[in-house]
């Protein structure tokens, strides 16, 4: 581990955010993609005004004669997009605020504290990093990110960051296999309030299971057909820093990809995803105050024999706004 460390040190490790904050007036070269995979920043294409993207009121699957309806949209947005939006998820906006601020507290520690988390290795259940995976892209990304396995969550918490304080629920507790709310009112004094992300990561788990009841009962399956793999499955969640970049024209925050899991759950603090449509144009996906984006992965797209698609997206980034993501990414076990 330490020699990882050593050998990404060695190789001029700089972060992103880094680089934002020494007031660079251009990107490194490193950064700059090929014409034809750059952005078309403030073009036409990828406006809002082109596509129309699903949005979809969760509260309807909670009332028993308008079930129906929610369950048709979220089958017409599944065959179109692969992609859509969801409001009254259930999500208290304090969760979703603790967690964004939680984030910021981390993107803001010293490069140094930061750096104690630093790896190459793509399974490790903690890892910091800059771009992709620093140590083997030819093109860099302008994003730092820190990921880490978390569910079942009493299994992976205590390997969370202890700094800053907010970030994680105090060590030793969950290892006693209660929900943070449940140590929450046990253990007051010591639980809050360093239970922020772990609160999100729990709320997101339980909000992926209600969506992937819905999916399959919108291709005609048991409302609990994945309840079992779900439980077994996997959750990483992915906080994602995107600083405002000097030129955001010739760079990417992420490139186009598409998620090897089940679902994806985003939360974003402002505009920045981009999905592409049928005709194979990019769409801004619009920032909607408490909303979450919902991204099928490749995992429902054989799952469902093709009849829905996970979607390719990519992450454009700012001039002059620096954004935080929560990507929850959850996958079903591999049998």
């Amino acid at each position: 581990m330490e020699e990882t460390k050593k050998s990404l040190l060695d190789d001029s490790f700089t972060s992103a955010m880094t680089l934002t904050n020494s007031g660079v007036p251009q990107v490194p070269d490193r950064y700059v993609l090929p014409s034809a995979q750059r952005p078309a920043l403030g073009s036409s294409i990828g406006t809002r005004d082109d596509t129309t993207l699903p949005v979809i009121d969760l509260s309807l699957l909670h009332q028993p004669l308008l079930r129906s309806r929610a369950i048709h949209e979220i089958n017409m947005a599944c065959k179109e997009f692969g992609f859509f939006q969801v409001i009254n998820h259930g999500i208290p906006s304090s969760v979703v605020k603790d967690a964004l601020d939680a984030a910021t507290q981390f993107f803001d520690l010293p490069v140094e504290e930061k750096m104690l988390l630093v790896s190459s290795n793509v399974h490790q259940p903690v890892r910091y990093g800059t771009s992709i995976n620093h140590s083997t892209d030819k093109v860099h990304y302008w994003r730092d990110f820190i990921k880490h396995y978390s569910h079942p969550l009493s299994k992976w918490i205590e390997m969370w960051p202890s700094n800053p304080p907010c970030y994680k629920s105090i060590d030793g507790y969950m290892s006693k296999n209660a929900s943070i709310d449940e140590l929450s009112r046990k253990y007051p004094d010591e639980v809050l309030p360093r239970d922020k992300v772990g609160k999100y990561a729990e709320a997101t788990h339980l909000l992926n299971k209600q969506l992937l009841e819905a999916i399959s009962e919108s291709l005609g399956l048991e409302k609990n057909y994945l309840q079992e793999q779900n439980e077994e499955g996997s959750q990483v969640i992915a906080v994602n820093c995107y600083p405002s970049c000097p030129e955001p024209e010739v760079t990417l925050g992420m490139p186009p990809h598409s998620d090897f899991g089940s679902l994806t759950i985003l939360l974003q603090s402002s505009e920045g995803l981009q999905i592409m449509d049928s005709n194979k144009n990019w769409v801004c996906v619009p920032y909607i105050e408490g909303a979450l984006i919902v991204q099928l992965g490749d995992q429902v797209e054989v799952m469902s024999n093709g009849i829905y698609k996970s979607v390719i997206h990519r992450v454009t980034v700012n001039k002059h706004v620096k954004m935080l993501s929560f990507a929850s990414l959850h996958s079903l076990p591999r049998r």
